[in-house]
């Protein structure tokens, strides 16, 4: 079966538009993005790129979550991030990518050639920043996530798997207060323990837990609903702070 194409090319009425790598541009920068840009689909479990491969173009996700992940020689592997909607895959002046992407669910990327958007860089200020503003966040993400995987207990890495995805839901969706708020999960149980290094059992054993104390409600197989997002941080183990930085 193949993934549905994503064909509206229209970026003011873009999904993740506010939220993506042209957010500032200009019209003009928009029309030359649009001269270069093309939709790429992939069905859950399909490769987009191995580590090591030329990568020839940089995206954007627009619908779909992807994963990253680096095998070591003896075939130990390991996910070490996910590409959420939004995120941005490649790096400009470099041609081949460190690590293996993978569709997880039904993916769209809106790609860009990447010669062409390399030029772009050079005289768009906006996309420059953007783009230093990306980075910047995946670099706060890998060491937020150096701390999940290192110290918290298996209930603490289930609450902060779900924070960071209702965040991020929630920020797509322009809504500064997720209170009541719900979302469709992303990853099957079995890619929740894969990429937070616990058993099946034990995720699903948390999730009952935090169903169970008023934390989370679940409605069918991935859809969650929070109640009160205050109570699904203070699980997480993590200071509050500001409920929605990044």
């Amino acid at each position: 079966m193949n993934a549905p194409v994503f064909n509206n090319r229209d970026c003011g009425s873009c999904p993740i538009r506010h939220q993506a790598i042209c957010s500032r541009c200009e019209q003009d920068e928009l029309d030359y993005l649009d001269s270069v840009k093309y939709y790429r689909s992939y069905d859950a479990g399909q490769p987009v790129v191995w580590a090591g491969d030329p990568l020839d173009f940089v995206a954007t996700v627009v619908v779909g979550v992807a994963s990253l992940s680096q095998t070591m020689e003896d075939g130990r592997r390991q996910m070490i991030g996910l590409l959420l909607p939004s995120d941005f895959l490649g790096r400009p002046g470099r041609e081949a990518v460190s690590y293996d992407v993978t569709a997880v669910t039904d993916l769209t990327l809106c790609c860009f050639r990447r010669k062409p958007f390399e030029g772009l860089l050079k005289t768009s200020p906006h996309i420059g920043q953007r783009l230093l503003e990306k980075t910047l966040d995946e670099l706060d993400a890998a060491r937020e996530w150096m701390l999940v995987l290192g110290r918290k207990t298996a209930r603490e890495k289930i609450a902060s798997l779900l924070s960071i995805i209702a965040r991020r839901a929630s920020s797509l969706m322009a809504l500064k207060a997720p209170d009541g708020f719900a979302f469709d999960l992303p990853l099957t149980r079995e890619a929740m323990a894969d990429y937070l290094g616990l058993t099946l059992e034990t995720v699903s054993r948390q999730m009952s837990a935090l169903k169970k104390d008023g934390v989370i409600q679940l409605e069918g197989n991935r859809r969650v609903r929070v109640p009160d997002f205050a109570k699904l941080v203070a699980e997480t183990g993590d200071d509050a702070g500001d409920l929605f930085g990044g």
